[in-house]
């Protein structure tokens, strides 16, 4: 699957969750149900992957998560906030760049419409 078919799953999925659960739950009921049903559908999804920061060609855990990476090309970051702020969608470029990928979803679940909550982050370094 390219990045597209994949986000286009990752969209359905996340529908169908928020069709069924709704908005108001923490982040982590978001992130194991969507991982669940990703996986159901066939996807290979890792779920809170480590990401090192590289600095003066020294590698440095410092605690970066990625909520969830599928099939290894599309990284999706889940919220559960009130409304989405800057910080997010920047945080998720960042990701996207030094994992060196081009496609990342960032949802957020704490909406009446899914639709309202679901942004497209394009790493525009890879294009």
């Amino acid at each position: 699957m390219n990045e597209n078919q994949i986000a286009a799953a990752v969209v359905d999925a996340a529908y169908k969750i928020h069709t069924t659960l709704g908005p108001g739950l923490l982040e982590s009921v978001y992130e194991a149900t969507l991982d669940y049903e990703l996986k159901k559908r066939g996807l290979r999804v890792a779920q809170q992957v480590a990401l090192p920061v590289y600095y003066d060609e020294v590698k440095l855990q410092v605690g970066f998560r990625i909520d969830l990476l599928v099939n290894e090309k599309v990284i999706i970051e889940i919220k559960s906030v009130e409304a989405l702020a800057p910080i997010h969608r920047k945080q998720l470029e960042t990701y996207l760049r030094l994992m060196d990928l081009r496609l990342g979803l960032l949802i957020n679940f704490n909406v009446g419409l899914i639709k309202h909550g679901i942004q497209r982050v394009v790493n525009r370094l890879i294009e």
